[in-house]
């Protein structure tokens, strides 16, 4: 297996260094960092840390900020371009600890899409005001609802992803660009009978540096669950496909 953590980054200058250091201090694992031209000079700490880490760590230079979810999609290709197996998604700023990375590719041994999940026993979120968790839950609720997805944290963003899953998935037919990003990639998985566990975690707040959370991305989950459920941004389903590739796996 070839591990890679896919890290999109923008003003993330402080948090990247121990971010990257921690993660490689683990020899199974390599990074991609995908910087969206981040104003605060983010690229450049990376584009030193890949020079620190030869072979490890490589950075995707990008020419403005075009949004979480482009930026996860060009590191996926970059992960299928390469050959890398699994592929993880992880935030940049500690709020996903790299001490859990192990136990999510262990559980990816035995399937297709792994969610980092705060919501299931276990799992619980640190220095969240009373008013963020109730969003949060909310937001989940509400998707798993409106999909009639059993998986209790679909807005999360640390997942781990078995290559053969990323080729299944039409990633050209992605269109979301912001949270809803993650509520979209799971449901895709779902349809097509993907094999999909959630392991416990602890996410913490930011360590430095502002969140990029916004009204505008929340609205935009919330439209996206509806087009998702009416069939305008679904594909076939596949499962038989999927099934057949699993048998052979």
């Amino acid at each position: 297996m070839r591990p890679l953590v896919v890290v999109p980054t923008y003003n993330e200058r402080d948090n990247l260094p121990p971010l990257v250091e921690r993660i490689l201090a683990d020899p199974t694992f390599s990074v991609l960092v995908v910087d969206d031209a981040s104003p605060d000079g983010t690229g450049r700490v990376a584009q030193e840390l890949a020079e620190r880490f030869p072979g490890r760590m490589q950075v995707l230079h990008r020419s403005g900020k075009q949004g979480l979810g482009t930026a996860y999609l060009a590191g996926f290709r970059y992960a299928l371009e390469h050959r890398f197996d699994p592929v993880f998604e992880m935030d940049a700023d500690f709020s996903h600890d790299p001490v859990d990375l192990p136990r999510l590719l262990q559980a990816a041994r035995d399937a297709d899409l792994v969610l980092g999940s705060r919501y299931v026993p276990g799992g619980r979120t640190e220095n969240w005001s009373r008013t963020r968790r109730l969003i949060s839950r909310f937001g989940c609720w509400y998707s798993r609802t409106v999909l009639g997805l059993p998986y209790r944290d679909l807005t999360g963003g640390f997942k781990c992803f078995r290559r053969r899953t990323l080729e299944i998935l039409n990633l050209d037919r992605v269109h979301s660009n912001g949270y809803s990003f993650q509520i979209e990639l799971t449901y895709r998985c779902h349809r097509r009978g993907l094999k999909i566990v959630e392991v416990p975690i602890v996410f913490r707040e930011r360590r430095s540096g502002r969140s990029k959370m916004s009204k505008g991305i929340v609205l935009e989950a919330m439209l996206l669950v509806w087009r998702l459920r009416l069939g305008s941004r679904s594909g076939p389903d596949v499962k038989s496909e999927v099934l057949k590739r699993g048998a052979n796996d």
